[in-house]
């Protein structure tokens, strides 16, 4: 690098530090004044007296003249010792940058047709079990834990603490829900909204449903999600010849016709929802396959991943290297009699 370039480079990291220069000046000049006043005590004593009452070596005339003076190499330490701090620089590094942990929201679906038992014990269980393997793959990412019916609720907010959402998930049951209904586009809205206050780039949802009753609004959300970065994946929970409902009494639901009304897994909206969103349809039975897409852009624990082709400058501190100068200068004025 030529002067010149080195001229325009050259900067301070931390230039606030500098501002204790002047302050560490004017004490080491008032130290040295009131040293020198407290040693030359020929203004006060008879000079026949002073050269018994001093110690070996030291001149009754000037007595301060005579010995060695610390105070230059003093000031001269704590300059370095700020400009250390302060950081000087002029020239950049460059390293790999690394992107954020993940951020997971699973959004489970505790409408009353999610107690229908064509899939044993039932589907609610059985998505409980497809999510349960979903949270093996976390790792260090934030999960969070969403459940729905007419209306979202946030069982866990954003946390890497994996085991506390795995230990609340045994409870989630439809009879549990204050008000019956199956509406998804809520859900998706408190979901954004959670992964929006995380701040990673790396964003995921995955809801475990077996329908829906607002497949417009459901749709319109995932397409903006997936706009946002946000994939949406879709867990389907049940089988397409269904099961009968029961309602909350437990005795079966029946239709117009009175017969018993059943609750079918329709894949087909699930389908196009996950492709709307940019993710993946599976069924609960095929969760692994899902997990290994989440798995491979997700570190293992411990490992960091780097964003590829990106690289951050930063100025290099240059401050380390005044330090074996400065372990010098303290080892000299640790001398006997400086201080």
């Amino acid at each position: 690098m030529s002067l010149d370039a080195w001229v325009q480079a050259f900067h301070f990291l931390r230039p606030l530090w500098l501002l204790a220069l002047p302050p560490l000046w004017a004490l080491v000049a008032w130290l040295a004044h009131r040293r020198a006043r407290g040693e030359d005590w020929s203004g006060v004593i008879d000079a026949d007296l002073l050269p018994a009452l001093q110690l070996d070596g030291q001149d009754a005339g000037a007595p301060v003249a005579r010995m060695a003076r610390p105070w230059p190499w003093l000031a001269l330490a704590w300059t370095l010792a700020v400009l250390a701090l302060a950081g000087p620089s002029w020239q950049q590094d460059s390293s790999p940058a690394y992107r954020a942990p993940a951020a997971w929201v699973l959004v489970l679906d505790l409408s009353p047709s999610m107690a229908a038992t064509d899939l044993a014990p039932n589907r609610v269980t059985r998505a409980r079990y497809a999510l349960d393997d979903v949270l093996g793959a976390a790792h260090d990412a934030q999960v969070g834990l969403v459940a729905f019916s007419d209306e979202p609720y946030v069982v866990t907010p954003l946390t890497q603490d994996v085991a506390t959402v795995r230990a609340l998930m045994p409870a989630l049951a439809p009879d549990m829900m204050p008000s019956a209904g199956d509406h998804l586009a809520p859900a998706l809205a408190q979901a954004q909204k959670m992964l929006a206050a995380s701040g990673t780039r790396d964003q995921h949802i995955i809801v475990a449903t077996d329908g829906l009753d607002d497949p417009a609004a459901a749709l319109r959300m995932a397409s903006s999600l997936k706009a946002q970065g946000v994939s949406v994946s879709v867990i389907g929970v049940g089988t397409p010849g269904g099961a009968p409902l029961r309602q909350a009494d437990g005795s079966f639901a029946k239709d117009a016709q009175g017969q018993p009304q059943l609750a079918r897994l329709n894949q087909e909206p699930l389908q196009q929802l996950a492709t709307l969103g940019g993710g993946r349809y599976v069924e609960a039975a095929s969760v692994s396959t899902l997990v290994a897409d989440l798995q491979a852009t997700h570190p293992m624990p411990g490992e960091a991943l780097a964003a590829t082709g990106v690289e951050v400058a930063h100025w290099h501190d240059a401050g380390a290297y005044l330090l074996p100068a400065l372990l010098l200068l303290a080892a000299l004025l640790a001398r006997r009699r400086w201080l």
